[in-house]
């Protein structure tokens, strides 16, 4: 991945894309329960956490399934999919609240899209749009939210290679060039195995755009940092209040004090990341000079002694000045002492011929 020529994108002040801090959304998704008040808890709680965004979802289910669309095996509910999405809406009139108590508490606020007048009613409040994954293939959507003009980040659950291309090549027809690619897998909880977080080199590679992370994963630390080890610019992770709320999405969601968890670890990650070039740390200075080698006299050598391997060796400086480096040993080997040197003493560049 050449993070040269992979483009940036701003959100609310926020650069996202490489060499810049991660940029992390705390999914909310429905898990409000359709409670307003619950809604607002989880925007303290993400602000709290230390997420740059929170992101609900707002659908409705008559633009999402017809009616007669059965029940999800995924599920396990006897209740049709549709009366289960329709359950789930949240509603418009909430959007300007919701905004605003982002704005009081220093979060940016997100919103996944599912139709396009969900957008329009969210067009207001948001500084960029969510594409969710199983609407990746939804063009007329994609076109319309893309000519607001606003960034786009999109995800790529249950999504070919072949197919998230078709769906840049749509985005950029429209003349936006404010894209971000999220790798996803559509299981929930994901495994560990199945989750192909290196995708996102791929994405990097081939389309020239930050790349990220969206975790289904239960494990609230693994999957994060390592995303961010390979470059992820984006971390998007399902929370809750409580693993046991009714609702689909709140078994795998991680709760409070795990989000926490998760931020902290992930910034730890990427502080730990450094830079790329090999830097010397003045943190290492110390037991630079301590520890590395010169050439010492392990015995006393006579004036016009030859050094040979049972009277000098390379041994670490300690407290004395590093003098020779181990580089000149073979030079020094067959030389005459040019004076008297004592047990321990270092060995000189005058102190051979």
């Amino acid at each position: 991945m050449n993070e040269r020529s992979i483009s940036t994108v701003e959100i609310e002040g926020r650069t996202v894309g490489p060499g810049h801090p991660c940029f992390f959304i705390a999914e909310a998704g429905s898990n409000h329960n359709g409670d307003l008040n619950i809604a607002k808890r989880q925007i303290e709680i993400a602000a709290r956490a230390g997420a740059d965004a929170i992101k609900f979802q707002v659908f409705r289910a008559s633009r999402m399934y017809p009616r007669n669309a059965g029940k999800s095996d995924y599920l396990k509910s006897s209740t049709p999919i549709y009366d289960i999405i329709e359950s789930m809406e949240l509603p418009y009139e909430w959007l300007p609240d919701l905004a605003g108590y982002c704005k009081e508490h220093g979060i940016v606020f997100l919103a996944s899209v599912f139709d396009e007048e969900s957008a329009d009613q969210l067009d207001p409040y948001v500084s960029a749009f969510k594409i969710a994954s199983y609407e990746m293939t939804h063009v007329p959507l994609i076109e319309h939210v893309c000519r607001k003009h606003k960034p786009v980040i999109l995800s790529t659950g249950t999504a070919t290679l072949e197919e998230v291309a078709e769906s840049v090549e749509v985005f950029r027809k429209t003349g936006n060039t404010q894209l971000v690619i999220l790798q996803c897998t559509g299981s929930y909880p994901t495994p560990l195995g199945s989750l192909n977080i290196r995708s996102m080199m791929t994405f990097a590679d081939h389309f020239e755009v930050p790349v990220g992370f969206s975790d289904h994963s239960r494990d609230p630390v693994v999957a994060p940092v390592v995303a961010v080890a390979c470059g992820a610019s984006v971390i998007e992770k399902h929370f809750t209040l409580s693993n046991e709320l009714p609702g689909p999405d709140h078994a795998f969601a991680v709760e409070p004090a795990e989000l926490s968890l998760m931020i902290q670890k992930v910034r730890e990650g990427e502080e730990a990341l450094g830079q790329a070039q090999k830097p010397l740390e003045p943190v290492e200075h110390e037991l630079r000079a301590f520890c590395r080698r010169s050439i010492f006299a392990i015995k006393d050598i006579k004036q016009g002694e030859t050094f040979t391997v049972q009277n000098i060796s390379v041994l670490r400086c300690g407290q004395n000045n590093l003098v020779l480096r181990p580089r000149d040993y073979q030079a020094v080997l067959g030389s005459t002492s040019t004076r008297f040197i004592a047990a321990d003493s270092s060995i000189r560049q005058d102190d051979f011929s």
